[in-house]
């Protein structure tokens, strides 16, 4: 959590942010291509999957913006609340409680109290903060950059349908490119958290799939 004024209440579009992006949209995608190709199979139509599959990319481009911008409003406002908390303790050993609970539990349980007491006098110092939590225009680029990264990193799923006249056809490439990606994202994954990349690519195209058939067989 942010203690203050930040501007970016996290660095936009960071590598787990860019890989739960994919793998969101990928998941969107494919159960929208699953549902259809069930539904219409053998009469189906290359423009009409082309519309819908852009569509659902926008759509799910958009939806991860917004949240995007509500994750920007949700930690700056914690961030205002936790200063003012600090300010409004009656007792230092208070604020102190304040402040090791605003860090992440690995760096809390490495500052000792004289830290913690330097931080809570910084924090007396800085100016008074906005009575609410407001939107930058930083939220506002780094929404639209959310929203692009979506649509072009899913794009891909669709480009089958683009130049293939069959449509059955074009779905059935259309998934292995996702089950691709899928594993591409789970390696990437790995990578991040220190874990074994293979093991997680093909964990991710598995779970990834489940959750596409559950969906599918839920009628979604």
């Amino acid at each position: 959590m942010s203690i203050g004024h930040s501007q970016k209440p996290k660095h936009l579009l960071d590598p787990m942010d860019r890989i739960s992006e994919v793998l969101f949209g990928l998941i969107m995608v494919l159960t929208f291509t699953g549902s259809f190709s069930a539904a219409q199979a053998g009469r189906a139509d290359i423009r009409e999957l082309l519309v819908g599959a852009l569509g659902c990319n926008l759509a799910w481009g958009i939806i991860d913006a917004i949240m995007y911008l509500m994750a920007c409003l949700s930690e700056r406002g914690q961030g205002i609340l936790t200063l003012r908390a600090v300010r409004d303790a009656s007792v230092a050993a208070e604020a102190h409680r304040v402040i090791a609970g605003a860090l992440p539990e690995g760096v809390a349980n490495g500052i000792q109290t004289p830290e913690l007491e330097m931080i809570r006098q910084r924090l007396t110092h800085l100016p008074e903060p906005p009575a609410r939590p407001r939107l930058h225009k930083d939220d506002w680029f780094g929404a639209f950059a959310v929203l692009l990264w979506v649509f072009i990193s899913t794009f891909p799923v669709v480009i089958p349908f683009i130049f293939m006249r069959d449509a059955m056809l074009a779905l059935r490439i259309s998934d292995i490119i996702a089950v691709v990606m899928l594993f591409l994202t789970g390696h990437a994954f790995g990578r991040c958290i220190g874990y074994r990349p293979w093991i997680l690519g093909f964990s991710m195209v598995l779970l990834g799939s489940a959750l596409v058939g559950l969906t599918v067989a839920l009628g979604g």
